[in-house]
């Protein structure tokens, strides 16, 4: 047992407490690993679901692609087409069949002569936009706020030993203690916090497994290999813009995305390639990538 010496900080010697906040701070590290795993996995039967395009495009580039994979669908359908000056979406045909609830409430903007860039805004696609986000959810393949807020908490836990650390630090400076151990574990913690609460997927390696999965089996879709997108129907220009991002749909018409903007706005938003990446917030392969370093030595050094 080491004894406390006249003039330790707080009454605790160096050593025990750079051990003792080390431990601290693996225990964090592994449990928020943990609990990372768990909820990233998406359960097993989302490895096998089968997913639509707009499902994939909302996975791979969040809503903004899914909604470019609608108006691809409805384009290639003759649904829909744009203003050449005002660059308003308009019907230049009858409702498809088997419209999915986004491709409906894009079609009743498109009547409305809504603009590409307000169709985020307006209700009837934002409430079709929050179904598809529902369902992935339901699926396995995203997480819900909540759970990302779940995940966020263990950053919330980090800052916490941030606190601690930086709090004996000021008193160990004041005391006259060597705290070099201590900056080590603290830039480690401050590091470990930052992961945790800004890296929080949308993701679930279910849903970015299958969007690999249709990558592989969708390539010939890829607009570098130029597709004849209308040979393979609304469905096949959806998923090309899906997985491939709005190139797909400069490829498809480029009258089209150019009248209605959505080149502009691609590039603007970061949607104008094949990203493979989600949609959103930030994105991770898995739980707990980051560690607590700084450990090596700190036994037998001094924290403060």
């Amino acid at each position: 047992m080491v004894l406390a010496a006249t003039g330790d900080t707080w009454g605790i010697p160096g050593p025990t407490f750079i051990t003792g906040y080390l431990v601290a701070a693996a225990l964090l590290v592994v449990l928020a690993t943990l609990h990372r795993t768990v909820l990233l996995g998406g359960g097993r039967d989302a490895f096998t679901a089968p997913m639509g395009p707009q499902q994939a495009a909302y996975l791979n580039g969040g809503p903004r692609l899914a909604l470019y994979a609608a108006l691809a669908g409805l384009r290639v359908s003759g649904a829909i087409g744009s203003e050449a000056h005002t660059g308003a979406l308009t019907t230049t045909g009858p409702r498809p069949l088997g419209l999915t609830p986004l491709d409906n409430a894009v079609y009743d903007a498109a009547h409305r002569r809504v603009r590409t860039r307000d169709l985020g805004a307006d209700p009837g696609v934002r409430s079709a936009l929050d179904g598809l986000r529902a369902g992935l959810e339901s699926a396995g393949w995203a997480l819900t706020d909540g759970q990302r807020g779940t995940i966020r908490l263990w950053g919330v836990a980090a800052l916490f030993l941030v606190g601690v650390g930086f709090l004996r630090l000021m008193a160990g400076l004041q005391n006259d203690r060597p705290v070099a151990f201590l900056v080590l574990a603290l830039i480690a913690m401050v590091g470990t916090a930052v992961y945790l609460l800004t890296r929080v997927p949308v993701q679930t390696r279910a849903g970015r497994a299958a969007v690999r999965r249709l990558r592989g089996e969708q390539a010939h879709l890829a607009p570098a290999l130029s597709p004849a997108y209308a040979t393979y129907g609304a469905a096949g220009a959806a998923m090309g813009v899906a997985l491939f991002g709005a190139a797909s749909l400069w490829a498809l018409d480029p009258a089209f995305a150019a009248q209605a903007e959505i080149q502009r706005q691609a590039a603007a938003s970061g949607y104008s390639g094949s990203s493979g990446c989600g949609g959103g917030s930030s994105s991770s392969d898995s739980g707990g990538g980051s560690s607590c370093g700084g450990g090596g030595g700190c036994g037998g050094g001094c924290g403060g």
